[in-house]
């Protein structure tokens, strides 16, 4: 191959912080003659996409590494070939985002525009990341509520509403003035059983009439304010939507989901080759205690099943926890949890058409192991790991929460028992007016608040630096709220939400097409 294709290729791998030995390069290269010259690029990403889920010792590469890949995307390409009806599409259309490399963006109030962050991001911020956590959740919601018809600034003509005019008004802009209203503010708890609205001028003590709010959460509110220096509230609420075409009309260029930024041409070409991805499905399951029997013998039973299909599913997702005993100073198992982890990876390669043509993505949950319980958590530890990754050696093992690019759509996964923890930590009873299932109320306010979680660090610590991690800014195409509730589906302002619910307790999973967002609910 010329020299031009040798820079590109050694640049490809620089940039995403590799080194190749000489007989690593020239197995790339004779990896890349397989394929007409227009599609270098396209196999040059995929080649990178893979070398990123193996645990490499090492950036610098040599031939075995890269070999071993070659070999895995070559076999599969000629699957592909003899007979393209038997499986799903491409491992190169579906791409795993780790939360802690989701470019983080900061909203600028003055000059109306988002900043992408380009400094190191330490994982033990300094006390002004805490605050900066707040602010930049609150201005996320602001220049979203900005161009909201109902709350922007009225012109000079324009005809005010019965209580007057919707613009926002500055918290500290309250006082000595008379009359109705509107503010933006975070619910917090200044004082012992005092609630207060805070934005970025003032915060003031608030009297709530009706509602579903747990303190954090970000509301608009209607009111006046009373002479003991009060706001009563009149009507309250989450900020209004955006529309996620909207979102990316007004911000195009900016890589708010990760994973790249697509010319118009690549997402057209993306867009049609999704829609022939008919055969595309996700098998997701939570909470599978590797240490039951009973739990095994299920999971088994699942894995014959899709052995036997036509079409294998493209993606298996587990989520833990995968112990039913939480990891804590107690937790004395490590080492046979790590031998349960490889006797599920010989049951994963004793199905040999799962193992050469799904992949398998690992997501850890709130009781697995794990430096801390702060969101979002890193990926499970390599010590447990490491045997299951012998038998099954394109398993991926992402963060809590992750993000999957899957042709055009994002979709988001996050495993916690959300539902349990909002409830407990409501201000006050949830408002059956247009719902009574708690579930539909949960999705409903991680969707206003464009975050997956919303409680008080003093519930749910974040680290604070990565809080960008949990932020649904635009709204994706998908939400999995993997929860040990109750299996559930629901479609809300065009976002499909689901939990898969409890495999080990109840035997339930769900199948998932992302060709047209279909949720099947599923059980043993």
């Amino acid at each position: 191959m010329s020299g031009v294709i040798r820079n590109k290729v050694q640049r490809k791998f620089k940039m995403r912080g590799y080194s190749l030995k000489v007989e690593a390069l020239s197995e790339v290269l004779s990896f890349l003659n397989h394929f007409p010259s227009d599609a270098f690029d396209d196999a040059l990403e995929l080649l990178l996409d893979e070398l990123h889920h193996l645990s490499l010792k090492s950036a610098i590469l040599d031939r075995e590494s890269v070999h071993k890949v070659v070999t895995l995307l070559l076999e599969a390409d000629a699957a592909v070939e003899e007979n393209p009806s038997s499986i799903a599409s491409p491992a190169s259309a579906l791409r795993v985002i780790d939360a802690f490399l989701v470019p983080k963006f900061r909203y600028d109030p003055v000059k109306k525009f988002f900043h992408e962050h380009t400094g190191r991001l330490p994982i033990h911020g300094d006390a002004s990341a805490k605050a900066t956590l707040y602010k930049d959740r609150f201005l996320l919601l602001f220049q979203r509520l900005s161009r909201d018809p109902r709350f922007s600034t009225l012109a000079f003509d324009a005809s005010t509403s019965e209580y007057g005019s919707c613009e926002i008004s500055p918290i500290q802009s309250l006082v000595g003035r008379v009359g109705r209203r509107w503010i933006m503010g975070v619910i917090s708890q200044l004082e012992d059983g005092h609630f207060y609205l805070e934005d970025l001028t003032a915060a003031v003590e608030y009297k709530i009439t009706t509602g579903f709010f747990v303190e954090n959460t970000i509301v608009l509110a209607e009111g006046e304010m009373q002479l003991d220096g009060v706001f009563q509230v009149r009507t309250c609420g989450f900020p209004p939507l955006e529309d996620r075409e909207k979102s990316m009309a007004f911000f195009s260029g900016l890589d708010f989901f990760g994973g790249g930024i697509l010319t118009k041409e690549e997402t057209l070409r993306l867009a049609e080759l999704e829609k022939k991805a008919v055969n595309d499905m996700f098998v997701i399951l939570s909470d599978i205690w590797l240490d039951s029997a009973e739990t095994m013998e299920n999971l088994e039973t699942i894995l014959n099943g899709y052995q036997n299909v036509e079409v294998v599913p493209s993606l298996f997702v587990f989520m833990g926890n995968f112990c039913s005993q939480p990891f804590n100073l107690s937790f004395k198992s490590i080492s046979s949890l790590r031998v349960q982890f490889g006797k599920l990876g010989q049951m994963i390669a004793s199905h040999q058409r799962l193992k050469e043509h799904s992949r398998f993505l690992f997501i850890p949950g709130p009781d697995d192991v794990g430096p801390s319980t702060a969101l979002p958590r890193c990926p499970l530890p390599k010590y447990l790991t490491e045997e299951l990754q012998k038998y099954v050696p394109n398993a991926i093992f992402a963060s809590n929460p992750c993000r999957i690019k899957f042709y055009t759509q994002d979709i988001v996964l996050f495993r916690q028992d959300m539902l349990y923890r909002m409830r407990r930590s409501c201000l006050i009873p949830p408002s059956t007016e247009e719902t009574s299932d708690p579930f539909e109320h949960l999705v409903a306010t991680i969707i206003h608040q464009s975050h997956l979680c919303p409680l008080p660090l003093t519930v749910q610590p974040i680290i604070w630096n990565y809080d960008h991690g949990l932020h649904l800014y635009p709204i994706p195409h998908t939400i999995v709220l993997g929860d040990k509730s109750e299996q559930k589906a629901f479609r809300y302002t065009g976002v499909t939400c689901f939990n898969p619910g409890s495999f080990s307790n109840d035997g339930t999973f769900v199948a998932y097409r992302p060709c047209n967002q279909e949720v099947e609910l599923s059980a043993l």
